[in-house]
């Protein structure tokens, strides 16, 4: 008989009280992964009440290199409760060695509606390769979780729509991926302009800064009320693969694509189209625009972790003194115009197999692999937020408009 107090008497004489929901109920109704950048976990309510989440990993193709680095689910639970939420499985594999997704500085974002995003500080407990934090749930009941603002196919598709019918826009298809999704590459400005950029942006699937910094380029370099930069497209126009890795977005994954490949590695040699048609598509594409005579004056790898730098390509075999002090002057512009402040990368780094040093050697493309900090913007002193990358990628244009003048 529920909610009614019984006695019971027992064969010892005993009496003893019980009540039906003596105990309050869970406030945890569910984790929701059901919505499209959602990260795979699995999840249990601890006996203290704290909700243990263990992300699942994504594995490299014939390597032992594993990743767990991306979260992004809903939380339903009683509104103003406070959950505290364990995170596991950030004992990272990589090129062999532990390699740990999270540190000190890691903070993760929660959101009311999935759309607007506040960053929150976490506890990343070392020895347990775990991170902890609480939350209170909002008087809606549900509460949106991430490591990074989201950016996800469908906002792709919604800046896509916004743009494809301008004249300064040609957005070209050049394959598709494991799963069969378009892989497009957008040009903003005229393919004849002096000077030619590309950019490529969510290669890895938990890294979304890219994907934020290019929407505040391309939005800003078609704003037709902005004589300024009107000027930018005369002087260059920019070649844009948004979306690399759509596979491992719509999955919610951290660093692979479908077939495990690593979209920013091997490429030292001819892609190998089968396990990542992605990068074979593109090569393609560039094929032809070297045989056209459009070769690309400079490429940006957009990426994020936890030092936001850019990482100079060096390869052995190449003369690499020209390019530097390019690579330099790019800086320079960078943190004289723009927040960014992280620097470049030393001479002793090596990152072989990206798409910089990849398109360096083989090609002879001034490349960069260009790193944005996760955690922290110096130059801000803030959180990073897809309004911080938005108008990181509005600065940029002044940053080109100076590189290439300088080259004239």
């Amino acid at each position: 008989m529920p909610n009614l107090i019984r006695l019971i008497s027992l064969s010892l004489g005993i009496t003893v009280l019980l009540t039906s929901h003596l105990v309050a109920a869970d406030p945890l109704h569910f984790i929701d992964t059901s919505f499209e950048n959602a990260s795979p976990l699995d999840w249990e309510v601890l006996s203290d009440g704290t909700v243990r989440i263990d992300l699942i990993y994504d594995h490299e193709r014939d390597s032992p290199n594993r990743a767990a680095g991306h979260w992004h689910f809903r939380i339903d639970a009683e509104p103003g409760s406070e959950l505290t939420l364990l995170l596991n499985h950030f004992s990272n594999v990589w090129n062999g060695r532990s390699a740990l997704a999270c540190s000190d500085a890691t903070i993760g974002f929660i959101s009311p509606d999935g759309k607007k995003w506040q960053a929150i500080e976490t506890e990343f407990i070392k020895d347990a390769g775990q991170l902890r934090f609480r939350v209170t749930i909002p008087s809606s009941g549900s509460l949106w979780v991430a490591r990074l603002p989201p950016y996800r196919i469908s906002d792709l598709d919604r800046l896509l729509s916004d743009i494809t019918e301008h004249p300064l826009v040609e957005v070209t298809t050049i394959g598709e991926t494991v799963q069969q999704r378009p892989l497009e590459i957008v040009r903003i400005g005229r393919d004849r302009a002096p000077y030619r950029v590309f950019i490529r942006a969510r290669a890895h699937p938990w890294e979304p800064g890219g994907n934020w910094v290019v929407e505040g380029m391309i939005r800003h370099l078609l704003e037709s009320h902005d004589r300024r930069t009107a000027s930018y497209l005369d002087r260059f126009c920019v070649y844009i693969m948004p979306m690399a890795n759509k596979d491992g977005v719509a999955m919610g994954r951290t660093r692979f694509n479908a077939l495990g490949k690593d979209l920013n590695r091997d490429w030292n040699a001819a892609p190998d189209a089968k396990l990542c048609p992605e990068n074979a598509a593109l090569e393609r594409w560039l094929t032809n625009m070297l045989d056209t005579g459009r070769r690309p004056h400079l490429a940006l790898e957009m990426h994020n972790d936890a030092s936001g730098k850019l990482h100079l390509s060096r390869p052995d075999e190449t003369q690499l003194d020209a390019y530097l002090s390019r690579m330099h002057r790019l800086e320079s512009l960078l943190v004289e115009k723009t927040w960014f402040r992280e620097g470049a990368t030393d001479p002793t780094f090596r990152n072989s197999g990206t798409l910089g040093e990849g398109w360096l050697s083989r090609f002879g493309i001034d490349a960069v692999i260009h790193e944005l900090n996760a955690n922290w913007i110096e130059g801000l002193q803030s959180p990073p937020s897809a309004e911080h990358w938005m108008l990181y990628g509005r600065q940029l244009c002044d940053v080109l408009d100076a590189y290439f003048q300088a080259a004239e």
